[in-house]
């Protein structure tokens, strides 16, 4: 809005009170509208990975000081006593033995070669075999029938179907290395050349993960039905770069368990696309997304580890009092459950329940009182849309409304206290964006999706992770019940 002018102002006071009030309303309108910006602005620019769910990377160099609501154990940094220690131990079966000689003669002259060895002492070095890449020849014989004069030809074997190829070993180090460890194309290809000499070109690379993509589908499709059958499953999503565009990769996970998904949009219709949260009956474990409330044949359980930093953020940066009652009534039920649990108990009491049901009810009643919908003035016209909040607001509102699932961890002990378990299983997307670059395009993007579905699982189960990805390329892969 423009400076008003001295003649302008007596034009309008001299149309009469009306049109002043109009005039003071409007600016007073203008005024809010611009404090709540500015305070958007402000908040937006305090946020870090420690308040909100910013990942930490984006802190930059304004990194904040770590803090955690943890409290000290008392005990001492390193091993604890008791602990078990691992360290390089000797073999009993050594598969080389080299005996060194006492030879020469002694200082005084004599000759020793012919002395009686009186003693001996061994030390053991472990290291690493020369590795050569193994080449087998299959040869097919190949007779005819000297009365009939029909041909017969040895068959060859599953994985000799062209005249040369890569064995499973091979593609399952490729598939180790690339989908496991995350290692970048030409810094595989140079791997292999160089530790196994064996030259493999970045597009080989491509067809031997595509194949091991292709054999993993009946896999982790068993995958999906054991997590959809699951009572508490994770969910997540989070932005990958596929060919330059973001995308998003769904997760949904159990402890024992994950599944990775990619499509181009973010809420209920990219949900719907992978196709395995619509699927889940249980319990769903989320950070709020109101995609996930659509989704009513399941039940709903909040990340608690989200409503902490928005929490920090709201007591440290607004200063508002009732944001550190409320992390430390949530924080006092988780450790309330951790020590019933130790106890062997699988529910709290019923007064202890209703205490802090009713605790935390009125630490968001004074989160209301403190933040207090802001309404317009009679006489102004209201902006289209809903009126902002602010942040505080939303929080208090979203704990509020969603009171049940934000404290279902505390009435079901099987439930969580937050989502952990899901952002672990989104931050490996994470690593491989950093360290290995953007997926080229869509169907790389899926390939590793459905290779990392199985390498997670794998993980979490504790298996042999080489042995594993090998019977992807054997005639009994590896089924997930």
């Amino acid at each position: 809005m423009k400076p008003i002018t001295r003649e302008e102002f007596g034009t309008i006071y001299r149309a009469g009170e009306d049109v002043v009030f109009s005039l003071i309303c409007k600016l007073i309108d203008e005024n809010t509208q611009l404090r709540l910006r500015i305070e958007i602005l402000e908040n937006r620019l305090s946020l870090n990975s420690h308040n909100s769910s910013k990942p930490p990377s984006s802190d930059g160099y304004q990194k904040p000081n770590p803090k955690s609501l943890r409290k000290r154990s008392g005990r001492k940094p390193g091993g604890q006593v008791g602990h078990e220690g691992h360290t390089l131990g000797r073999s009993d079966n050594p598969d080389h033995v080299q005996r060194h000689r006492v030879g020469g003669n002694c200082g005084c002259g004599h000759n020793l070669n012919n002395e009686k060895v009186q003693n001996t002492e061994s030390r053991q070095v472990f290291d690493l075999p020369s590795i050569k890449i193994e080449i087998t020849e299959h040869i097919a014989e190949i007779k005819i029938c000297s009365k009939c004069g029909r041909t017969h030809k040895a068959k060859f074997p599953d994985d000799a179907i062209v005249g040369v190829q890569y064995g499973a070993k091979i593609k399952a180090a490729v598939i180790y290395l690339r989908g496991y460890q995350l290692l970048p194309y030409q810094r595989l290809a140079e791997l292999f050349k160089e530790l196994f000499g064996c030259a493999i070109s970045e597009g080989t690379l491509d067809t031997i993960l595509r194949d091991g993509s292709r054999r993993l589908a009946d896999t982790v499709a068993g995958i999906a039905r054991h997590i959809t059958a699951s009572n508490i499953v994770h969910c997540d999503e989070t932005g990958v770069s596929v060919n330059g565009e973001l995308q998003w990769l769904h997760i949904a996970g159990t402890l024992d368990a994950t599944y990775y998904g990619i499509d181009e949009r973010r809420g209920f219709e990219g949900m719907n696309a992978v196709g395995i949260v619509p699927d889940i009956r249980g319990r769903m474990i989320h950070d709020g997304l109101p995609a996930y409330y659509q989704y009513t044949e399941c039940s709903h359980g909040l990340c608690n580890a989200h409503h902490l930093r928005e929490l920090v953020f709201v007591d440290e940066q607004l200063k508002q009092p009732w944001a550190k009652d409320m992390i430390g009534c949530l924080v006092k039920i988780k450790n309330k459950i951790k020590k019933a649990k130790d106890q062997g108990k699988v529910n709290l009491s019923p007064w202890q329940e209703t205490y802090y049901a009713n605790r935390y009810e009125l630490i968001v009643e004074e989160g209301k009182q403190t933040n207090p919908l802001k309404e317009s003035l009679d006489g102004i016209k209201k902006a289209r849309g809903r009126p902002a909040r602010g942040k505080a607001r939303c929080l208090v509102d979203r704990l509020d409304v969603r009171r049940k699932e934000a404290l279902a961890f505390m009435y079901d002990f099987d439930v969580p206290f937050d989502n952990n378990l899901a952002e672990r299983d989104g931050r490996m997307a994470k690593v491989q964006q950093k360290i290995s670059g953007t997926f080229r395009n869509a169907e790389m993007a899926k390939v590793f999706c459905r290779i990392r579905s199985f390498i997670s699982t794998v993980r979490k189960r504790a298996l042999n992770m080489l042995e594993s990805i090998e019977t992807i390329f054997s005639d009994a892969p590896l089924a997930f019940r």
